[in-house]
């Protein structure tokens, strides 16, 4: 399942890059959970065709500092932010940092989740995966420009959690996420007076994320399993060049991106990334 936490790739030196060079120069970038995994990808190939970024991390400094630099060295400027998505006075201070810096943003990708955590309270799911997200929506409304682009990361087994069940350790996850899911696009009309776009990107188990590894922790076999259901899984690489996509295309009438196979999921509405 999408997760900020996996390995660093940078797959922005790809010949097949998702999005022409120079074609976000002059625009800016946030994407949350960017020290790692699925959020360090799309930074790099955001900042490979041209945007400025921000660079958000909750927890390990370093590691978000080299994915700056790695964006710096496609020639555009980045910032790095701490921000546990949970404190609003830390959330709002990193929108201060990104209109002192950049004065404003085209681009909000909303990726960071969790709720697999140990020791973080029975409530820290929904708290991160719902209200969180709600909070970094309204937080960002005075920072986002008129005609933004806002892209929430989820995965099939929280989107498609009404209509078919997901595995017992990671329902606290799907039920918050889908919570979030829905509490954002209520806002979609307000946020349509100033233009700005939301869509959902919903992909399935994400080889590679920590999440995906603490599931077949839980439940060995859970990956490949759900690998031969499938066909095959997307990668960090992959699903990152989905979530970059979604941030420039045509939002979709139903304002949902699905990338990979959905077909093991009942009421499954929308279009294929």
């Amino acid at each position: 399942m999408p997760n900020a936490d996996a390995t660093n790739p940078d797959p922005a030196g790809e010949e097949t890059a998702p999005l022409a060079p120079g074609s976000l120069t002059g625009r800016t970038a946030l994407v949350t959970g960017s020290s790692r995994g699925i959020g360090a990808s799309t930074v790099q190939l955001l900042a490979a065709a041209g945007a400025d970024v921000v660079v958000n991390y909750r927890a390990k400094a370093p590691r978000a500092e080299k994915v700056a630099a790695a964006a710096e060295a496609h020639g555009v400027q980045a910032l790095v932010v701490q921000a546990d998505l949970t404190d609003p006075e830390g959330v709002a201070s990193m929108f201060e940092a990104a209109r002192e810096r950049f004065g404003g943003l085209d681009i909000l990708v909303m990726n960071a989740s969790g709720g697999m955590e140990s020791g973080m309270g029975e409530d820290y799911a929904m708290r991160l995966n719902r209200d969180a997200q709600v909070g970094l929506l309204e937080a960002a409304l005075p920072v986002l420009r008129d005609g933004a682009r806002v892209v929430f990361v989820t995965s099939h087994q929280a989107h498609f959690i009404r209509t078919t069940p997901t595995m017992p350790e990671y329902e606290p996850v799907a039920r918050s996420k889908r919570a979030g899911e829905d509490a954002l696009r209520e806002r979609i009309p307000s946020l349509a007076e100033r233009g700005i776009e939301l869509v959902v990107v919903s992909g399935d188990m994400i080889e590679g994320t920590i999440t995906a590894t603490l599931l077949e922790r839980a439940n060995p076999g859970a990956i490949a399993s759900r690998r031969e259901e499938a066909g095959r899984l997307y990668d960090v690489d992959e699903f990152a060049r989905e979530v970059a996509l979604a941030a420039v295309e045509p939002v979709p009438a139903d304002s949902t991106r699905l990338v990979g196979d959905v077909s093991g999921f009942g009421d499954a509405e929308g279009v294929r990334g």
